[in-house]
């Protein structure tokens, strides 16, 4: 089984849909919820390497936080920032992309996948909160030191949900890639 194949299968869309659509309900999570998982879900889909997935997936978020809404989830942080979340998602997908073109998956690679999931996440947490200070009309009175200070907490919570779906998809594809390796290993005996 070729990795770059099953990465390009017709089930991964699937699966990352469904994830989005299981966790997008609860930024953070709780008790009874799993965190957002819709960071990692764009990275991830960029291996699949169809524009049209993440036009998709785009359309998909703003579908589930306009249900979340409907049924009694705050609409507080919907405001003219909310079209900043393009290009947060933008950063993670062209992450993806990049990570998508490594080929063995050895422990440098997965290293740099690991950081570069790092460092996009970061990136799209400056994206979305920067945006929404400065165009959700919110915060007018609150500098911008100040803003930081009170949103430093999420960072943590925010790439970590990233980094955790991250490494539980890249070790699925480590699993993916070594697999025929033992069948061939294993039919050689």
């Amino acid at each position: 089984m070729n990795i770059k194949r099953w990465l390009q299968a017709e089930s991964l869309p699937i699966i990352l849909i469904a994830s989005m659509v299981l966790t997008r309900f609860h930024h953070f999570g709780d008790v009874l919820h799993l965190p957002d998982a819709s960071l990692a879900v764009f990275f991830f889909a960029a291996f699949y390497r169809k524009k049209a997935l993440l036009g998709f997936l785009l359309i998909l978020a703003a579908l589930i936080d306009a249900i979340a809404i409907n049924t009694g989830t705050s609409g507080w942080c919907v405001s003219p920032a909310y079209v900043f979340l393009i290009p947060t998602y933008a950063v993670m997908w062209f992450a993806g992309r990049y990570a998508s073109t490594f080929k063995t998956w050895q422990s440098l690679e997965m290293v740099k996948a690991i950081g570069l999931l790092t460092l996009a996440s970061s990136l799209a947490f400056v994206i979305s909160n920067g945006s929404f200070y400065l165009f959700s009309g919110k915060f007018t009175a609150l500098s911008f030191i100040n803003y930081v200070a009170s949103i430093e907490q999420y960072y943590f919570a925010y790439v970590g949900a990233a980094l955790v779906y991250g490494v539980m998809g890249l070790a699925v594809v480590k699993l993916i890639q070594l697999l025929p390796e033992s069948l061939v290993d294993h039919k050689s005996v």
